[in-house]
């Protein structure tokens, strides 16, 4: 064509639909997901996605899949940087307590996740997959016993957490001493 424009490839294109996709999750949910809301937020042009992916179910479970590797990257990340069982234990304390585990967005994606999990074989094999890859991180550390049940308080107290920020988070004290009661008690 004559005058056409050619634009260069942008190589990230594809990263940036999934970040897209994610932020439109976390403010609609997966039910008002389009993949006009999905173009729009990562400043794409709409034939982009259908380039990139067959449909919008694969642009959702790519989305997921990446959120799972990147809170899994974290956890393995803070377990892996304890260099004995004490530093474990507080790892474990910081990603309850802390801000960057889990930040409130990442949780309005992770319920998001799960409920979509159940409609969605390849959601629900990464959500299967997520605790043994923490329970992973923790083996360095822990007993297998222990490792299942700190991943559990983990998830489950950073949930309630999220829904109980107002009144400031989990007490700190207290988890150190949850954290503490169930690696002496388990094996």
């Amino acid at each position: 064509m004559a005058g056409a424009r050619r634009v260069a490839n942008d190589p990230r294109r594809k990263e940036r639909i999934i970040a897209g996709a994610l932020e439109v999750i976390a403010e609609r949910g997966v039910h008002r997901t389009t993949h006009r809301a999905i173009a729009e937020r990562a400043s794409v042009p709409l034939g982009s996605l259908t380039y990139h992916f067959d449909d919008l179910t694969a642009i959702l479970e790519q989305a997921f899949l990446h959120l799972v590797a990147t809170m899994s990257e974290y956890y393995a990340g803070r377990m892996g940087a304890a260099r004995d069982q004490a530093e474990a234990r507080e790892a474990v304390v910081d990603l309850v307590c802390g801000t960057e585990y889990a930040a409130p967005h990442q949780f309005v994606l992770l319920f998001e996740m799960y409920a979509y999990a159940n409609h969605n074989e390849a959601v629900r094999s990464a959500a299967r997959e997520w605790p043994r890859v923490s329970r992973g991180s923790l083996s360095a550390h822990f007993s297998p016993q222990a490792c299942r049940a700190l991943d559990a308080l983990v998830e489950g107290w950073s949930m309630h957490w999220y829904f109980e920020r107002e009144q400031g988070g989990p007490d700190r004290v207290v988890v150190a001493a949850a954290v503490d009661a169930l690696v002496d008690r388990l094996p």
